[in-house]
């Protein structure tokens, strides 16, 4: 999906130019993909715009640098006020939001350490990650032939810039299958996760999502939906799912930060449930969405205006 243009862009404490924020081709996570990103998403509320479980995010990217020993040289804090006048400043009442949190140019070689870390924050419009029919008629998906790596090669914990190659190749595969969306499944073929999102199954009123031994990131979305669940009365389960437990589900949806909530209408040409998104499913992305929109009392902790 091309990037909407906006006017600026966070740098390591400046707020430059849109078309000035470039880096030297011998930046180290250019070469060697080590760094860290979030992906958050900012909605549009009476109260203005509000970051989605902003200080959730950043305590992510913290943990994804720590996990790779990389130190960020600024304080969460800092990020969480410089997200809000990122937004801000490009007027935008809605948008994604990308920090980024890379290896910069001075060191080359396998060894990163003596490498100076710099930070970046971009924003711009983003709408529906899986398209807009994604939302009523819901996605069709295959099981990927790539698998999700294993802990003890890469570990999938982290989020962090140069693991995604795992994704892109599954999503081009699926893609040119003629698919919306790929599943990967773990080194011991359990479902993990899809490639930038977790995945749910419904059966018989009781929802299931795989645990993050089989791979899958701890999503943030992920967390929300569980708790949006449990708090409908619905009974969730983390535990291992195999690829015929999609197949056979009455329901299935994936949830993350660009795709937010979307139901799965088919899994490698089965048909989940009836064909349409079932109710489970509807009511979780009616509250999901009511909620990003400040529009849930329970849940207004969750929302970070952004004035």
């Amino acid at each position: 999906m091309p990037i909407t243009k906006v006017e600026k862009i966070w740098m390591d404490g400046t707020l430059v130019d849109w078309d000035d924020a470039k880096v030297h081709v011998l930046t180290h996570s250019l070469h060697y993909g080590l760094g860290v990103f979030e992906g958050i998403r900012a909605y549009s509320t009476s109260r203005g715009p509000a970051v989605f479980r902003l200080t959730d995010h950043i305590r992510r990217l913290f943990n994804s640098a720590k996990i790779l020993m990389i130190d960020i040289p600024f304080s969460p804090e800092a990020l969480i006020e410089a997200t809000k006048e990122t937004v801000a400043v490009n007027g935008l009442d809605a948008c994604y939001i990308r920090p980024l949190v890379y290896l910069g140019y001075g060191e080359m070689g396998l060894n990163p350490l003596p490498c100076e870390v710099n930070v970046s924050i971009a924003v711009w419009p983003w709408g529906a990650y899986l398209g807009e029919d994604g939302f009523t008629k819901g996605v069709n998906m295959k099981i990927s032939s790539w698998r999700r790596h294993d802990p003890n090669t890469i570990p999938p914990a982290a989020k962090g810039t140069g693991m995604y190659i795992n994704s892109c190749l599954a999503k081009v595969e699926a893609l040119k299958a003629g698919y919306d969306e790929a599943i990967l499944l773990s080194p011991q073929g359990y479902v993990s996760e899809c490639t930038g999102e977790n995945i749910f199954i419904v059966r018989d009123g009781r929802i299931f999502t795989p645990p993050v031994a089989a791979g899958a990131l701890e999503g943030i979305t992920q967390s929300s939906v569980m708790t949006i669940a449990r708090d409908l009365g619905y009974e969730l389960e983390t535990t291992n799912i195999l690829r015929s437990d999609l197949y056979t589900a009455d329901e299935a949806f994936l949830s993350g930060t660009a795709a937010e909530i979307v139901p799965i209408r088919s899994v490698d040409d089965r048909v989940i449930g009836t064909g349409e998104p079932g109710t489970v499913s509807k009511k979780i992305q009616e509250i999901y969405f009511s909620t990003v929109k400040g529009e849930v009392d329970r849940y207004q902790d969750w929302l970070e205006h952004v004035r």
